[in-house]
Parts: C-alpha cells; sequence; structure tokens
C-alpha cells in the first residue's frame, strides 16, 4: 500500500510517499481502505516533535488520526461492522497512519456513515467535531441563555462549534476574517467579528470563550469572559486566570461517540460540513501546508483512493 509517512521529527522533516506491505486484522480489528483523511494542526504537532511526551510516536511515522473509507476484511471477534461497510473513525495521535491506503482499527471503535455522506465530509468531523462538542458542553458546561464567544469560527473545529452552540440555544459570538463573515452568519452566529478590524474585548462579557488559535490572541481572551465565566483554550494551557474568571485546557481524545452524534445530526440535515480543499495523497506535504496557513475554510483532507 501507500503511505505518506516522515522519517525524522523536527521542522525539516519531509512527507515521503512510500509502499508499505499489506497489513492485516488481528482479533477485534477490521482492515480498513482509507478513502479519505482529515488534516488537523495536530499532525503538524506531531510532525515536528513537540508531542512526543503526550503521544509517544515511533519511526517512521505515518501521520493522520482522522479518516473515512470502507471496511475491506476483519479479524477473529470483530463484532459490529461488516466488509464492505462505509466507516468513520479516528485513530490515537501516536499510532497515526490515517495518511495511507488502508489501517487497521478496533471495530467497536468505528461508526458506520449513510450514503448521502461522502468520504471527504466523514473525515472532516473526529477532531474537528468531537474538540467542538467537548469544549462547549463537557469542558464548558454551556447552557441555554448563556453567551458563548468562538474564535476563527469558520474553520475546522470552530465551524462546528459555532452550529453547535447555537443548536443549544445560546447567544454566538464568532470571530473569522472580513471574507469569512457572512459564512458565520449562514452557520448561526448571531454576531460575527472580524478580527483585524473589531474588537472583540470591548462587547459585553461571556460566559464561556473558545480560543482556538492561542497566543496574543488567548492572552486578549481572559478579557472576554465575565465573572465566573470560563476561557477553553484548545491550543495551549490557559495562563494564570484573572481573578473571578477560570480556564479549562480541552484535551480531546475520544471520538467514537461524537462521531454517532455527527452522523445522527447530519443525517436529519442539521450539520454542516465544510471542506477547504482536498488534496492527493502525493500533495500531503501541501495539505499540511494549507493547514499551517492558519486561513482553511473549514476542514482541509487528503484523497487517499484513487
Amino acid at each position: 500500500m501507500q503511505a505518506a509517512m516522515i522519517r525524522q521529527f523536527g521542522a525539516d522533516a519531509a512527507v515521503q510517499i512510500a509502499s508499505l506491505p499489506p497489513l492485516v486484522p488481528a482479533a477485534g480489528e477490521v482492515l480498513v481502505r482509507i478513502e479519505a483523511a482529515g488534516v488537523n494542526p495536530l499532525d503538524l504537532k506531531m510532525i515536528g516533535g513537540h508531542m512526543q511526551t503526550v503521544f509517544p510516536a515511533r519511526l517512521p511515522y505515518i501521520p493522520g488520526t482522522d479518516f473515512a473509507g470502507r471496511v475491506e476484511a476483519a479479524g477473529p471477534g470483530a463484532h459490529g461492522v461488516q466488509v464492505g461497510q462505509r466507516v468513520v473513525g479516528r485513530r490515537a495521535p501516536g499510532d497515526g497512519g490515517a495518511f495511507a491506503g488502508y489501517l487497521l482499527a478496533p471495530a467497536d471503535a468505528l461508526v458506520a456513515i449513510p450514503d448521502a455522506m461522502s468520504y471527504e465530509q466523514a473525515a472532516a468531523l473526529p477532531t474537528g467535531f468531537g474538540t467542538a462538542r467537548q469544549a462547549l458542553f463537557d469542558t464548558g458546561r454551556l447552557q441555554r441563555g448563556q453567551r458563548v464567544l468562538v474564535h476563527a469560527g469558520a474553520g475546522g473545529v470552530g465551524s462546528f462549534a459555532v452550529q453547535r452552540a447555537k443548536a443549544a440555544g445560546s447567544h454566538v459570538t464568532a470571530t473569522a476574517s472580513a471574507r469569512n463573515l457572512e459564512l458565520l452568519r449562514d452557520l448561526g452566529a448571531d454576531e460575527a467579528i472580524d478580527y483585524v478590524n473589531d474588537d472583540f474585548t470591548r462587547l459585553p462579557p461571556f460566559d464561556l470563550v473558545l480560543d482556538t488559535i492561542g497566543g496574543d490572541t488567548a492572552m486578549r481572551s481572559w478579557r472576554g469572559p465575565r465573572e465566573g465565566g470560563m476561557l477553553a483554550p484548545l491550543v495551549a494551557s490557559p495562563t494564570p486566570a484573572p481573578a473571578g474568571r477560570h480556564g479549562a485546557f480541552v484535551f480531546f481524545a475520544e471520538a467514537t461517540a461524537a462521531l454517532r452524534e455527527a452522523v445522527a445530526l447530519f443525517g436529519k440535515g442539521e450539520l454542516a460540513i465544510l471542506i477547504d480543499s482536498v488534496h492527493p495523497l502525493e500533495q500531503a506535504g501541501k495539505a499540511l501546508d494549507r493547514v499551517a496557513s492558519g486561513h482553511a475554510r473549514g476542514k482541509v483532507v487528503i484523497r487517499t483512493a484513487r
């Protein structure tokens, strides 16, 4: 099979296409023919070697956690899926493996997808939707009627967060570049803020702020939550909170339950999945560069099968 892999970690790591021997599923596993893989900022961190203490990985390493494809074969005791079934799933970051033609996955970690959902749409879901869901409802404890601010609301996580926060009955404000303000409104944002020309710190305080950017935005975001409000950063652990405010880093790990919810919402027409661009496996480096630019509108996807 073909795979995009690295042979060293670091800023100079080059993604190369290599041919690997076939995979054979063990007990409880299935072999998935990957059709599409979602690209995430975490993939960049893994390639750069910045996550070795959290998600240790061995070289050579095939990046990619989010995948969608078709079940090709099943090992002994692999229940709940059938050969030929269309599925979506997420691999542990330390294992990687999604930027390839095939991978092995536990049968009970896969979620069936409907024919109406493309492989590209499915591959966009695991980390993006799962992180947004966790940030809003598990970490942020968002309640109906509360005010929430979503930074980078047109991005892979932000676009899901805007939709789910609005569906939960919250007042949603989101930031983006000027060209994406109308998109934010289409996703359900009550207020769309141009992060270049508008100052979100001058708005009425929020119950919850989701920071998907980090850096200076993270520091300024402490001025967003109300007294007793929360900042939920997705990029780095929060700096010490000012008096009366709270911060909790969103550490996303488990995707299966979130995927079931996302697929159900899509089936009811209640979830839009934004695809920024689709790249062939041979251009995996270009796909990673697009994510690194910080300007992707929705998810960047690698189409692994031809």
